[in-house]
């Protein structure tokens, strides 16, 4: 995949070329954010059963699958809250300064769960781990799609977007390490949560060797400026910057723009935590079916992890290739027929992880990858992480409900295959909405 550019002078050059090592310590510094993000996302899902199993009461213990789900709304309501909030704070307070802020957060809170004495103790921390791991996502992406040079810029998101993958692909061999150990026994889970408290560590290399993006403090200055003509035109206007949520909404454009987005973004959140997230345990429902052993949950896991971070990886040369549009409709469409051809599986164990690894590659994959690449092309730089940030985060508040009604529909159907395949119709809006958003390849980044 060299991608080679042919300039309007007919120079031909590759799209790395004009790579600095700015650009970089850029991506090396986000990439290391989300990794560990990506670790605390599937740290909860692999080790959340072996929680409950120890903080449940006897009672409680009778519906497992309910307080999972509460868990996962617990943390999907947190990571909308303070995406949301710490996409607008990138925006007025800077990329660079909101991602370290928000990486010492969730490690101090990833840590704590480690501590968990109840149910409510483990509740009340993922929530306030959610809360950072939501604005942690939007200050990275936009960084690179602001400081990336045009013909790189997708390339370099799509790369970001793979850390997430290759932290819950850690997450999952750590976990398979300690299960294979075992050194404490039920209580594992709690070397996992621990273990997400290093990334502290990361601040430290934020602090040296990341700067800002310059396109931001250009166009922040610009509007400050603007605001300040304002008002010595008229006496009534505040010479102050207008709120970024606002400023998008005021504009019929964007604001239409930020609605079909979202809900492109919503189709994918319910689709991977109320679907995505039953395939460990679906999966170690075939084996006990087939009397195949143990550890296949896990296994699955980690293949599932290798297709997303394939699709991650090459996202940002398909994306190039095929256009923005049918990228994302080609990615729901693979989504959609994966989910019945996976959890309507009745072959054998070896082939079914070939599958899972296909369904990674569209369900993570390519239906995430969009969202690092496509959206940030659409907005302008003082409002571009609040944009990013509410397309990737407000859907969370949606799919919150899905995550508790999963595990009421687990109870109802009476397994999770019928339940997967239901809600993962909801792949079928990704097919639809693209066609009615504009197309971005190869135009420049609005300033």
């Amino acid at each position: 995949m060299t991608h080679e550019i042919t300039s309007a002078s007919g120079v031909t050059h590759h799209w790395y070329s004009s790579l600095t090592r700015r650009h970089i310590h850029v991506l090396w510094g986000s990439f290391l954010g989300w990794m560990f993000d990506g670790y605390e996302q599937y740290a909860i899902v692999i080790a959340l059963p072996s929680a409950l199993q120890a903080l449940l009461t006897p009672e409680q213990l009778h519906r497992p699958s309910l307080y999972f789900g509460v868990i996962l709304c617990a943390t999907l309501v947190g990571w909308g809250i303070g995406g949301l909030a710490g996409g607008i704070l990138a925006d007025y307070v800077g990329r660079k300064r909101m991602m370290m802020y928000s990486i010492l957060v969730y490690a101090a809170f990833s840590g704590f769960s480690a501590l968990s004495r109840d149910f409510t103790m483990l509740a009340a921390f993922r929530f306030i781990t959610g809360l950072a791991i939501g604005s942690e996502w939007s200050t990275g992406v936009t960084l690179i799609t602001e400081t990336w040079p045009d013909e790189a810029r997708a390339k370099g998101c799509g790369f970001l977007q793979s850390a997430i993958g290759a932290g819950m692909l850690i997450a999952v061999t750590f976990w398979y390490g300690l299960a294979h150990f075992n050194p404490l026994g039920n209580q594992n889970w709690r070397i996992l949560f621990l273990l997400g408290a290093l990334p502290a560590f990361v601040v430290l290399y934020l602090r040296r060797g990341l700067e800002e993006s310059d396109r931001w403090i250009v166009a922040v200055a610009q509007e400050k400026l603007q605001a300040l003509k304002n008002k010595a035109t008229n006496t009534s206007a505040k010479g102050k910057r207008p709120f970024t949520l606002a400023a998008i909404w005021r504009n019929p454009e964007s604001r239409r723009r930020l609605l079909l987005t979202s809900l492109l973004s919503l189709s994918t959140v319910i689709g991977w935590w109320a679907v995505s997230t039953l395939l460990p345990q679906f999966t170690n429902e075939l084996a006990t079916a087939r009397h195949a052993g143990e550890n296949w949950g896990n296994r699955a896991a980690m293949v599932y992890l290798i297709g997303a971070i394939t699709a991650y990886c090459a996202s940002g040369f398909m994306i190039d290739a095929l256009g923005r549009r049918w990228f994302v409709a080609l990615a729901y469409l693979g989504a959609l027929v994966m989910t019945p051809l996976t959890y309507l599986w009745s072959g054998s164990l070896s082939v079914f992880l070939l599958v899972v690894l296909v369904n990674g590659f569209f369900t993570q994959g390519c239906c995430y990858a969009w969202m690092a690449i496509y959206v940030g092309e659409m907005f302008s730089s003082p409002v571009r992480a609040t944009a990013c940030s509410f397309v990737f985060n407000s859907p969370r508040f949606v799919a919150a409900a899905f995550t508790v009604g999963a595990g009421i529909m687990i109870e109802l159907f009476g397994g999770t295959s019928h339940t997967a395949v239901i809600l993962g119709c909801v792949y079928l809006v990704g097919v639809v909405i693209p066609w009615f958003l504009p197309e971005t390849a190869r135009e420049p980044l609005p300033l």
